[in-house]
């Protein structure tokens, strides 16, 4: 079967994008997020602004550029999982290889600069929130329940507040592990069936 391959109009688009967001960053760490203009940005990355803001909605969307990225990631981990793979163990890989990500080397610097703008802090939790009604509505839509299922956005909720505290962790991983006993419960606890049910591909 042939791999489609991505045109050079998206790879040029997608290398301008990254561009952007590197020098960005760059800039960012140099001088601190507040001192750094979007202007200083554009001109940094040869760009013009209306181009960066083609890519980045806001100045803190330059410092979570891979944000749609890591949406996306999370509600494939619920369509795309093999057929009758459990959903909270197909979750809990996801959030495992997330958190590596964000707690690899050189993910300090990051972290200490969102840590300092308020800005930056609240941006990040607006975006988790949306994250994970993001993922709630795809287990709902996995599970064919109504979006605003109660039980699906906390579930959400839960995967998302787990990368959260993990990250804050001394062990990572064990952090995940430890609160995604607690969400496995609570899916079988209150799971579609009113009892338990995972839904046709999980069993809990």
């Amino acid at each position: 079967m042939t791999v489609p391959t991505t045109g050079r109009r998206e790879r040029k688009k997608a290398a301008t994008r990254q561009k952007i967001a590197d020098t960005a960053l760059r800039l960012f760490l140099e001088r601190g997020y507040e001192a750094v203009g979007i202007r200083e940005v554009a001109a940094e990355a040869d760009v013009a602004v209306t181009t960066l803001f083609s890519h980045f909605p806001s100045k803190e969307a330059l410092v979570f550029e891979r944000d749609d990225d890591f949406e996306q990631r999370l509600a494939r981990a619920v369509t795309d999982r093999a057929p009758h793979e459990p959903l909270v163990p197909a979750l809990r890989r996801e959030i495992h290889a997330l958190v590596r990500h964000c707690t690899g080397d050189g993910a300090g610097p990051v972290q200490r600069l969102i840590d300092a703008s308020p800005a930056l802090r609240e941006y990040e939790e607006s975006m988790r929130l949306r994250h994970a009604e993001s993922l709630a509505a795809a287990l709902a839509a996995e599970l064919g329940l109504p979006s605003a299922t109660t039980a699906c956005r906390a579930i959400g909720r839960f995967v998302i507040d787990a990368y959260a505290l993990a990250r804050e962790a001394a062990d990572p991983r064990a952090a995940v592990d430890e609160v995604f006993r607690m969400i496995e419960a609570a899916w079988e606890a209150a799971g579609p069936g009113g009892g338990g049910g995972s839904g046709p591909r999980s069993s809990g």
